[in-house]
């Protein structure tokens, strides 16, 4: 079975790219010129097979690939807390595990997001997030992408992204969506 499919994308990398590899979560440098597929380009990242594997490369990188990073979020003088959540959860619509086309939110890895004001004004938010198997091998890269997603979001400062596994994660938590997208209604 291979990493990409006819509708993959192929590519040539412009120059040398950080990558994480899936599901192994191992950082390496992909080298300029490196050709391969880009097999998913979902919320600002693209997954990309290589060589019989696959990697996660950031949005930040997207210019490697020929690709146009995310646009800069943008907040409003005004905004309220509530402003600033709804964004945090359009911001977690954005984290995909590079092997499942569905985002956290629709898969119900999102137990709970609180939002604390600073003394300096600025925001603190809080997550609980879980994982589809404690033993997945991208959780810290998914954790990792849920702060760094959020810390984009003007007005928050610090996101502490707590990863539980409690209550155990079921498919009964899953959307309709996310349902429909993976098979499974």
């Amino acid at each position: 079975m291979s990493g990409f499919s006819l509708s993959s994308e192929p590519f040539t990398l412009a120059r040398d790219c950080e990558a994480v590899m899936v599901p192994q979560g191992e950082t390496v440098s992909l080298p300029a010129g490196q050709v391969g597929y880009i097999t998913q380009a979902l919320g600002g990242s693209f997954t990309v097979y290589v060589e019989g594997n696959l990697f996660r490369i950031a949005g930040k990188d997207a210019d490697a690939l020929g690709k146009d990073p995310p646009p800069p979020i943008e907040v409003p003088a005004d905004a309220t807390d509530a402003d600033v959540e709804r964004l945090c959860w359009d911001q977690l619509r954005t984290v995909f595990d590079p092997e499942i086309p569905v985002n956290v939110v629709e898969l119900g890895l999102v137990y709970d997001l609180s939002l604390e004001q600073r003394e300096d004004g600025q925001r603190k938010v809080y997550v609980k997030l879980t994982l589809t198997a404690p033993g997945c091998g991208m959780g810290d890269i998914l954790v990792d992408d849920a702060r760094t997603k959020l810390e984009m979001i003007p007005t928050i400062a610090e996101a502490d992204i707590d990863l539980v596994f409690d209550p155990p994660w079921n498919h009964s938590m899953m959307s309709e969506l996310a349902k429909l997208e993976t098979g499974m209604l």
